[in-house]
């Protein structure tokens, strides 16, 4: 019924240390699913408010209202430190609200956290080197 969904990365699969990667999710819509329930007709409506992204590096969670958006944007962003194999996750927090029957909306309270599956990165060091061309 919530949809968990899934980190999209720029660059794609492999990033360097200290350079800005891009991340954003798609697919972060309203999204409406009809159930019977005991023999009622139910329909539950869950509204993407905000997106929690975890980042595999151990620092902090970054929290937004906006699910991001592909380069050229640079809506949001994230640096990591060191090289690495990482794992990034996107918690989507949903409002929730219920229809029984035809009978009004009811809200659910609080939020509903949803984490999506997690995308596999790799971060790389890139290392300046000099070279003579004249050799």
């Amino acid at each position: 019924m919530f949809p968990g969904l899934s980190v999209k990365v720029q660059p794609d699969g492999r990033t360097l240390v200290n350079l800005d990667t891009i991340v954003y999710t798609e697919d972060s819509k309203v999204s409406t699913t009809a159930v019977t329930l005991l023999g009622f007709p139910v329909v539950v409506e869950a509204t993407p408010i905000s997106y929690t992204w975890h980042f595999g590096d151990g620092s902090p969670a970054l929290t937004t209202s906006t699910p991001g958006k592909a380069y050229p944007s640079k809506e949001i962003t994230h640096k990591y430190m060191k090289r690495g194999s990482v794992s990034l996750t996107l918690t989507t927090n949903y409002a929730a609200r219920f229809n029984v029957a035809g009978t009004g909306w009811q809200y659910v309270d609080g939020t509903v956290p949803i984490t999506g599956p997690a995308t596999a990165l790799l971060v790389r060091e890139a290392v300046p080197v000099l070279v003579d061309p004249g050799r």
